[in-house]
Formats: C-alpha cells, sequence, structure tokens
C-alpha cells in the first residue's frame, strides 16, 4: 500500500496540469554581495546538514550562510594550499562529519573536512588532461562513497580521496559514452546516469544497465537532469529534464517498452528563448520544482506555475533549491543569471531601447559546416569564447572549444586541401585546411585566404597536399599539446598570405585569426548576436562584458557574458565586430555593458538563421 498518495498525485499533475505565469516572491535571505552592479550569477544551492547554505557561481567562487548568521561568508581561489581551486562552482554534496564536496567549470573539485573552511583539491596538478569538467550538479555522496561525474567518466572514492576508481567508456561497468551530462543517486545505491549516448543504472557492485527512453532522444533532447520519485509503487518513477522540455518514462502499469514523453504542460507559457530544464528538485518525495532557461517551475495549486522575471535574463534559472522540513521560511529559492529569483539588481531587470540596433539580416558569410557533427557534443564551450580571457581567467582566446571525448570524429568544415598535418605549438597535433572560399576585403586588391586549424587532435586521419571535402573526417578529439582536458580548439584565419607559418607557427596570437562563429552554421534554429562598444572618444571598449544573452547549451560550461575583444583579437574583415555569439535561442533579449562607468542598455530581436547587429555608444 503506498502510505504516500498526495505526492503521487502531484506527479501525475506533471502529465494534466497547465502552467500558471506568477511572479517571484523576494527570498528571505541577507543580499548576496555584488560588487558588479550586474548581479551574481548563481550555477547551484544547496543545504548542509547543519542548515547552512551554499551557493555555487559563475566567477565569484562559493557564498555560505551559516546557520544564525546574518552575512555571507565569501570563498574564493587564492595562491594557498588549502582555498578552493577555482571560482566558477556549480556542483555541491555533503557526506557525515561535516564533510563537504564542491565541483568547478573546468578545474576539477575539492573536499572539506571541515564544514569549508580548509579545502583539498583534485585539480590539473593531481588529475592530468583528463577529469577537470564536472557536470552540473554532478557530485553525489552515497554512503560515503563520494562520486563525481564528468566530462571523462565518473571517478568514485570510499575513503575521501585517498584512493579513487573510475568508471569510463570501456572495461568493467562500462558507460555508454565517458561524456556525463547529469547524475543522481539511485535507490539500490547506485546511480542514474545520462550520458551523451544514452541513461541508464550503474549499479553499485559495477554494472551498468541501460534504461533509455524509447525513442532514444536525439539532438535537442539530450538529458540534463534527472529525478528519482523515492517511492516503489509511483506512478511517474523517473523525471527526466532536456535541452527542450522535462519529461519522464511512461507509466509502468502500462505493459510497453519506457518512451519519453515530453511533459508540455511544463513549459505551456515558457518564451521561446529558453525552454531547457537544468535542475529539478523534490519536497519529501514528490517533484515539486525545477530550474529552467526561461523561468523557475514551482508546484502550486492550480498545478506548476512559471515564475519568472521581465527580461530573457531575470527569467534565466540555472539552480533551485526547496525549503528543507526544518526550515521556517518556507522559501524555495532559485538561482539566476543575476541572482536570486524577486532579488535581481535593477541591471537584469532593464528595458533598453533599440538606438543602433538592426533588424536580424542574412549573413555576409556562406556558412561552413560545424566540425563536430550534431550527434556528438556540437555545441561551443561558452565559458571561452574567441577573444574571451574566461573573466580574466586565461589569455585572448584565439578561437574556440568544443568540449568532446577522446576519439570523437573531427570534420573539415568545407572543401579544400590540407596544408599542415603534424606538430605545432608545445607538441599539439594539428590539422589546416586552406579552403576554396575566399574573402574580398573593400580596398584589397587580393582575396583574402580562408583557413581552418583543429589542435589538439590524438589521431590525425589526413596528410599535406590531400585535398578534403565538406563534412569529411580529418582527426580524431584529443589533448596533445598545450590542452587540459579532451577538445577540439578550432581557429578561423582570413589572411591575405599563403605562408603557412603565419597560420600555424609559434605565435600564440597568430596575427590573422577571425570569429569562428560568424563562419561555421549555427546550430538548427538558432541565430547569431555580433555588435560593437564604443567609448566617448570613439575608440572601441576591450574586455568589455556585455549581458543578457540566454544560452542554454551546453550546461556544462555555462553563459554568463560575452566579451569584446582584446588586443591580441580582431574582428572579421567585413564586419569589424567588437564581439559575436552564436548558437542563440530565438526572442527578445535586452543587452547591457559597462561604458565610462555607465550602463548602457539594447533591445534586440533573434532570429532562426539571421544576425542581429546591435551598437553600444555613451
Amino acid at each position: 500500500m503506498n502510505r504516500h498518495p498526495v505526492r503521487v498525485a502531484l506527479l501525475l499533475l506533471l502529465l494534466a496540469a497547465s502552467s500558471v505565469v506568477a511572479h517571484a516572491q523576494a527570498p528571505h535571505l541577507p543580499p548576496l554581495p555584488d560588487s558588479s552592479g550586474w548581479g551574481v550569477h548563481i550555477l547551484a544551492l544547496a543545504r548542509g546538514p547543519d542548515g547552512a547554505l551554499w551557493v555555487g557561481t559563475y566567477g565569484q567562487g562559493i557564498f555560505v550562510l551559516r546557520p544564525g548568521a546574518r552575512a555571507w561568508e565569501h570563498q574564493m581561489s587564492d595562491t594557498s594550499a588549502h582555498s578552493i581551486s577555482m571560482d566558477f562552482v556549480h556542483a555541491f554534496a555533503f557526506g557525515s562529519g561535516g564533510t563537504v564536496w564542491y565541483g568547478t567549470v573546468g578545474n576539477g573539485w575539492g573536499v572539506s573536512r571541515d564544514g569549508g573552511h580548509t579545502w583539498r583539491n583534485w585539480q590539473f596538478r593531481q588529475l592530468g588532461p583528463k577529469w577537470q569538467y564536472v557536470a552540473p550538479n554532478g557530485i553525489v555522496v552515497a554512503h560515503d562513497t563520494a562520486f563525481i561525474a564528468t566530462a571523462d567518466g565518473i571517478r568514485y572514492s570510499g575513503d575521501l580521496g585517498e584512493t579513487w576508481n573510475a568508471v569510463t567508456d570501456s572495461g568493467s561497468g562500462a558507460l555508454p559514452s565517458r561524456y556525463v551530462l547529469a547524475a543522481t543517486p539511485a535507490r539500490d545505491g547506485g546511480l542514474w546516469v545520462a550520458t551523451l549516448r544514452g541513461v541508464g543504472q550503474w549499479r553499485a557492485g559495477g554494472r551498468y544497465e541501460r534504461m533509455d527512453p524509447q525513442p532514444v532522444p536525439a539532438f535537442g533532447a539530450r538529458i540534463r537532469a534527472i529525478f528519482m520519485v523515492d517511492k516503489s509503487a509511483a506512478v511517474v518513477p523517473v523525471v527526466f529534464g532536456g535541452e527542450r522540455c522535462g519529461g519522464g518514462l511512461r507509466p509502468k502499469r502500462r505493459q510497453e517498452d519506457a518512451r519519453w514523453q515530453c511533459m508540455n504542460a511544463l513549459m505551456r507559457n515558457a518564451p521561446p528563448e529558453g525552454r531547457a530544464v537544468r535542475a529539478l528538485a523534490g519536497c519529501e518525495d514528490g517533484l515539486c520544482a525545477g530550474a529552467t532557461a526561461s523561468g523557475a517551475l514551482k508546484l502550486e495549486r492550480q498545478g506548476f506555475a512559471i515564475l519568472g522575471g521581465a527580461t530573457a535574463r531575470a527569467r534565466d534559472v540555472y539552480a533551485v533549491l526547496p525549503p528543507s522540513p526544518a526550515s521556517n521560511s518556507g522559501d524555495t529559492l532559485f538561482g539566476t543569471a543575476c541572482g536570486f529569483l524577486g532579488a535581481q539588481p535593477a541591471a537584469c531587470l532593464a528595458s533598453g531601447d533599440t538606438t543602433g540596433v538592426r533588424a536580424p539580416e542574412t549573413p555576409h558569410h556562406n556558412w561552413f559546416a560545424r566540425p563536430i557533427i550534431l550527434t556528438d557534443q556540437p555545441f561551443i564551450d561558452q565559458t571561452y569564447r574567441y577573444g574571451s580571457t574566461m573573466g580574466g581567467f586565461f589569455q585572448q582566446h584565439q578561437g574556440v572549444e568544443f568540449n568532446d571525448p577522446v576519439g570523437t570524429p573531427v570534420h573539415a568544415v568545407d572543401g579544400g586541401v590540407v596544408v599542415h598535418a603534424g606538430p605545432a605549438e608545445q607538441g599539439a597535433l594539428v590539422v589546416v585546411i586552406r579552403h576554396d572560399t575566399t574573402l574580398q576585403v573593400p580596398g584589397e586588391a587580393r582575396p583574402r585566404r580562408i583557413y581552418s586549424v583543429y589542435f589538439h587532435n590524438s589521431r590525425l586521419l589526413v596528410s599535406v597536399g590531400q585535398r578534403v571535402q565538406r563534412g569529411q573526417a580529418i582527426s580524431l578529439v584529443g589533448a596533445t599539446g598545450r590542452a587540459t582536458n579532451d577538445h577540439l580548439h578550432f581557429e578561423v584565419h582570413a589572411a591575405p598570405t599563403d605562408s603557412v607559418g603565419a597560420i600555424v607557427g609559434d605565435n600564440r596570437y597568430p596575427p590573422y585569426t577571425t570569429n569562428p562563429e560568424l563562419w561555421i552554421e549555427p546550430l538548427p534554429g538558432t541565430g547569431i548576436v555580433a555588435g560593437q562598444v564604443w567609448d566617448a572618444r570613439g575608440q572601441p571598449v576591450q574586455q568589455a562584458r556585455v549581458y543578457g544573452l540566454v544560452k542554454p547549451e551546453p550546461q556544462e560550461t555555462p553563459f554568463s557574458f560575452a566579451e569584446t575583444y582584446g588586443a591580441h583579437n580582431r574582428g572579421t574583415p567585413d564586419y569589424q565586430e567588437h564581439f559575436a555569439v552564436s548558437d542563440v535561442p530565438p526572442g527578445e533579449y535586452v543587452l547591457g555593458t559597462e561604458i565610462d562607468g555607465r550602463k548602457v542598455f539594447r533591445r534586440v530581436r533573434v532570429e532562426a538563421g539571421k544576425l542581429t547587429w546591435v551598437e553600444f555608444r555613451p
């Protein structure tokens, strides 16, 4: 007999209830410190066994609100031996005796035995060029065994990291793909695991059992969140959060194979700029809340309400934390790209105007194909775009990244001739293709040659002088050279020379790179935003942050802001842009940046397959 029929009934509402739009209530918390005025980008929320509230952020480390405290404790990485390893934190978990685990966007994970006052970390120094990218909310502690889900598989330890075991896509208990997107505890002490190649349960004894919804979700429906109902008699045993919607397994009482059902009632009133479900949360043993790219889901009497704000950024929810049974406030907390929902700064809610904004138009360039096909991991790393410094963390970037498992095929973006295939900077295995496409720049007598460059491969499949076709496999993803993880670093050069040395020499800042996001085709159903930021003297503002876009994917490298180019980057010759961001879902956005100490806002519309141009001036 089911002793909790109300909770099972709540799950059935997922299938039948219509969504309603509601306004968010301000949480009963002291405000998060925000020196920028643009809001704190919250990536993870968790509550410790002692009642402490933990907040993981994009670039601002960890905030902790201890029981009885009136102010937040702020932890950031530094040069000391016991700080956190990185300030981009999107995973927490807790063990016995005050043990706290955290995971980062690109620099491993750590554990504290004293409630978060000092840390032991596993990062590049300990791990090498693997395991750096922890999945969002990707740490699970079960019976004091810590499981760390990453883009290279799962590491787990039962002795606080003194020894580690691994689960990848080979060997005992092999996963269908080592690229793990989500993990959550299963009833038998194992894990539910979502990967690039399907979903299943990894059993505590080291056996993986595939339990893919049928048909297996294709591009646009990868599973990013898993909520297991803690009742064996539940009609809907598991709810999944995907890139386009929330869904679940067809009820068990129907004698048929499990089938993926998109629960459209959840997102019925969601605006088009983002329908991705990032996180799901329960109250007691029933689903009651969720974080999506277009608002917060909260179960109310009328069904699931969508809570949001006046702008796309204000509705961009990353994290959710229901109240604990011991909580007196009753708040369900939602963390957005600019703070707690209901307590966001004015810059997140500004309306903007259309000065300097052009209507979406056909882009100048013929599209190149993507170097990673859609059925692999085709998303561009959102934290380290062309011209980006990841908020000052790295050097100015000369290309874009595709974080894919080792061995993933890399494809030629267009036809041309291979002019380099071999070692380059610090031993990276590199392919360079000179394409048949050229670009005529006004005022230049000779058309520019267009080159595509593919770095860090584990194996090359072509040789110098070989002609390749669009879409042909030319190499396999790896981590050779100056790389901290398996990935493809991809560049596009528009060069007035045939010198291969100018394209792939020892120069860390090659002279002819351009933003690849203005050359490769955007993902299906998405568009591009590009523009310029000028100061009062008519000079480009370098490394300015441009806020306001919502980019649900890839969730493991979340989008917070674009950066204008620095001294070592340049605009595409025919655009002369200062920044460009592709793969933007269609919709209305308010973009904001700071010029000479003043915030400036512009309102733009994005359409699929088109480019929206915007200029910022004081």
